[in-house]
């Protein structure tokens, strides 16, 4: 779960991302903070590049944006996140609802103590709802587990899986990361009809197919990698980009 931290306020950005790191490393190293700020700015030009699965957002930042208008430019795109508000007036709750921003909860700013204490709470419950949302099917996301963490792809983000020279192991590129993890090939070519397998080592998203190359019988993906294609697939191949 990739977590974004944005308050203008050193103490209680500390104490957030304290409280998280202390999450990490006793009960589930599954949480990851990808960025700490106190530039809204910063925030939204991180999550135009990458997939960030929760925020702590300050509602009031010295800046004239607010935490806010943070979560509402968020919400274009990623429906999905966890948004947890930081503020120092609870009575400021009521405008979550008006402008639609579907938090999942607000932290009240009070002392180190209390603090810690919602934080605490709060952190579980929006790991348990990134836990759960990979094993939804209309989440679009892909949910492996690799060692002891677990890890949300969504779809538009995977480029291709392909066997590992590692028997009964799956490699996993996707924008910004690679997976190796126990799998089969079976299994991945039925998750979402924008993936398909052309070949016995690959299964590929159809949407992340730059190039294909029917005389060698290759396709060259957005990332650059180039997969093989069998001579049976190629034609299907074809017909399901011209679908698309």
């Amino acid at each position: 779960m990739k977590v974004v931290i944005c308050e203008d306020d050193s103490l209680h950005r500390h104490l957030i991302y304290t409280e998280l790191k202390n999450y990490e490393m006793f009960h589930n190293p599954s949480v990851e903070i990808v960025l700490e700020t106190a530039s809204p700015e910063e925030v939204l030009a991180y999550a135009a590049e990458q997939h960030v699965d929760c925020y702590f957002l300050d509602i009031d930042l010295s800046h004239e944006l607010t935490g806010m208008d943070v979560a509402y430019e968020i919400r274009k795109d990623n429906p999905l996140a966890s948004i947890i508000f930081v503020t120092t007036d609870a009575e400021k709750w009521h405008l979550v609802f008006k402008y639609q921003l579907e938090a999942l909860d607000y932290i009240v700013k009070d002392t180190q103590e209390k603090m810690a204490v919602q934080l605490r709470k709060v952190i579980h419950t929006a790991f348990e709802k990134y836990q759960k949302l990979g094993q939804k099917e209309q989440a679009n996301v892909y949910q492996l587990k690799v060692d002891r963490r677990i890890v949300n792809i969504p779809y538009e983000d995977i480029y291709f899986f392909s066997t590992s020279p590692q028997v009964h192991k799956i490699e996993l590129y996707a924008k910004n990361h690679y997976y190796e993890f126990y799998g089969s090939m079976q299994e991945l070519e039925k998750i979402d009809e924008r993936f398909y397998r052309c070949h016995t080592s690959y299964v590929i998203n159809l949407q992340h197919v730059a190039e294909v190359n029917a005389k060698e019988r290759t396709v060259t993906m957005t990332d650059e990698s180039i997969c093989k294609v069998s001579f049976r697939a190629m034609r299907t191949l074809r017909k399901k980009l011209e679908a698309n």
